[in-house]
């Protein structure tokens, strides 16, 4: 359905791409202010806006990567309402997620894929800059 639907549209896409970007942020800007604005009537949603996009301005000018932030938006809430199950579960014991090995062996996992790059980073600073012991 895509394919019918592009296909005879691509000269517009095309001369969207041509817009400068000046333009084509500004007016984003617009029509998300009055979105917001028009679904709730809240000055806080507005603030709300436009203090994520600061922070979408400051992470793409630091180089951060977008994909583990959409991933994280789309998954957090689903991530957090397990949580709260768990929880209930146990009756708010914690231990509940290293006592069976599966979920502790993920817990690892997780903590590797963290503490990794921060530790291989450091390793390789201590062979850049060796430290001398006089």
């Amino acid at each position: 359905m895509l394919l019918v639907l592009n296909l005879p549209l691509v000269g517009l896409w095309v001369q969207i791409l041509k817009i400068p970007m000046l333009y084509l942020y500004a007016g984003i800007l617009v029509f998300a202010t009055i979105g917001t604005y028009g679904i709730s009537r809240s000055v806080f949603d507005l603030a709300l806006l436009y203090g994520i996009g600061v922070l979408g301005f400051f992470m793409r000018r630091s180089d951060f990567p977008t994909s583990p932030v959409v991933i994280g938006m789309i998954l957090g809430p689903f991530a957090e309402q397990q949580f709260r199950r768990a929880m209930t579960i146990s009756q708010g014991d914690l231990s509940v997620f290293i006592s069976r090995p599966i979920s502790a062996a993920l817990l690892l996992l997780a903590l590797l894929a963290i503490m990794l790059p921060a530790l291989m980073h450091l390793r390789r600073q201590r062979r850049q800059y060796p430290v001398d012991a006089d």
